[in-house]
């Protein structure tokens, strides 16, 4: 049975994400569960370790009691052994903000990359947020290139627009532009605000949005937002 996956829209560690990082800790299996934090996204400004340090605190002062963050930070240290085992022991993933077309080279293909993986389909939680969230997708825009980029495929016929009220709402038209007109039908928008994400803990995998703000759902010509407390598919 596979795990659940949480969708972040950024500022990720403050606020009012209590709500939704107590829930994913309560689906990965309760405070005793090891959490492990990836901060790969944040290496190329150098800030990996201050982000990473970030996620640990937080994590703790949720209650969690086994909180790492590991040295995963490019390709060659994703394929690490030691590393690679620190994942398969896993219950709740975190893929921090940063450069999504860093943290996805890092990732895709990799044996962490598998690792995490293998550990979604036996239960775990793999949360991502801003950048982290993109990756999971099939699709992500690239906002240094303002390309649409394939991603590493978790959550199929989607692209989430982070910080939607500050930026990611302005990706919108880009998208639409960029991506295939036989795709966009199926293809789902996903603008998360900041301090809010989504969970798929509904019945029959239908998302939930916890925290602050709104997620809003856009597929071709339909815009739906939601609040906190409310459900949509994206099947």
């Amino acid at each position: 049975m596979s795990g659940y996956i949480l969708l972040a829209g950024g500022a990720e560690f403050g606020g009012r994400m209590a709500s939704p990082d107590q829930r994913a800790i309560y689906l990965a299996g309760g405070s005793g569960v090891p959490v492990r934090i990836i901060p790969a996204a944040a290496a190329p400004d150098n800030n990996h370790i201050l982000a990473g340090d970030n996620g640990l605190r937080w994590f703790k002062g949720l209650g969690a009691k086994d909180v790492t963050s590991l040295e995963l930070v490019d390709r060659a240290s994703a394929d690490r052994e030691d590393i690679v085992a620190e994942l398969r022991n896993a219950r709740l993933f975190y893929l921090l903000g940063g450069s999504p077309t860093h943290l996805y080279s890092s990732l895709a293909g990799s044996r962490g990359w598998q690792a995490v993986l293998d550990a979604h389909q036996e239960g775990a939680v793999i949360a991502g947020s801003s950048a982290g969230a993109m990756v999971l997708c099939s699709h992500f825009f690239d906002p240094y290139t303002r390309e649409v980029m394939e991603g590493l495929n978790l959550v199929p016929n989607a692209c989430v627009l982070p910080h939607y009220t500050s930026f990611g709402r302005h990706w919108v038209k880009r998208l639409q532009a960029t991506l295939p007109q036989t795709m966009l039908p199926q293809i789902a928008l996903i603008g998360i605000e900041e301090q809010t994400a989504a969970i798929n803990d509904g019945e029959q995998g239908r998302w939930t949005v916890y925290g602050k703000g709104h997620v809003t759902l856009i597929r071709g010509d339909t815009i739906r937002v939601y609040a906190r407390g409310e459900g949509f598919e994206l099947v």
